[in-house]
């Protein structure tokens, strides 16, 4: 079930739907399990911005070397949050899973990250 006030993390991906989020309430909370090698995390905190999106470079280190986080953090340039997380709600009430048997669901095994954006957006592949 989508926790909407867990946001988006700093690279992207989304704490809202994580099935990790009993044990972690995103990046700034100190739970995260990542907190330490997390380079996202720690590019953004040296920018002094609170998410990649917010940043004008088209980077991929990090976990936006993942068509996922780095799909979301394009969408978000583009769309804005807000736009994203109602879209990723929309899907949730059409079946579409974040996670399914661990970290993988319905917005992975994409290959471009335009297809992805559209999937965000249509909730059709």
């Amino acid at each position: 079930m989508m926790k909407r006030e867990l946001g988006i993390a700093r690279c992207g991906l989304a704490c809202c739907l994580c099935s990790e989020n009993t044990t972690c309430n995103g990046c700034d909370s100190g739970n995260c399990p990542d907190n330490d090698w997390c380079e996202n995390r720690k590019c953004s905190l040296e920018k002094g911005i609170a998410h990649c999106y917010e940043c004008e470079e088209d980077c991929k280190r990090g976990l936006l070397s993942k068509i996922k986080p780095y799909g979301f953090t394009l969408f978000i340039k583009r769309y804005g949050e807000n736009k994203l997380l109602d879209c990723l709600a929309e899907n949730e009430k059409r079946g579409i899973v974040y996670h399914r048997g661990g970290i993988n669901g319905d917005y992975d095994n994409f290959d471009d990250a335009e297809k992805l954006i559209e999937f965000i957006k249509t909730g059709k592949r």
